[in-house]
């Protein structure tokens, strides 16, 4: 489509197994005033063998702190964690974003364990 970027660089199926991404259920959504950019905290529950991992995520356009707490989300486990001011995120939540760059969060289209990998 017009105005899109070109598609990335070729990888192999075997560099794509190396990212790890996962369902997990946000069960804690917070404020993040200290946030350079408008975030919120999450606390997403990746179930027994991972457990609880916080994020930080902008997307404060379109979700608000009660519509999060629920919600499944995708999200990348093996990225070294990341400092953001006061807040350690240890997972990156996975979005994509809209006509007016606003972040719209990647999610599974129906119930699925918590800790699934993506295949």
């Amino acid at each position: 489509m017009a105005g899109e970027s070109p598609a990335a660089t070729e990888i192999t199926y075997g560099d794509f197994e190396r990212v790890d991404i996962r369902v997990g259920t946000i069960v804690e959504a917070g404020p993040f005033p200290e946030a350079r950019k408008p975030a919120f905290k999450l606390k997403i529950d990746f179930g027994p063998e991972i457990g609880i991992r916080k994020s930080s995520a902008q997307i404060t356009v379109h979700y608000t702190l009660e519509t999060l707490v629920g919600r499944q989300v995708l999200a990348v486990l093996n990225f070294p964690p990341r400092q953001i001011g006061p807040f350690r995120s240890e997972v990156l939540t996975l979005g994509f974003e809209d006509e007016a760059g606003a972040i719209v969060l990647a999610a599974v289209e129906r119930p699925t364990p918590n800790g699934r990998k993506m295949m």
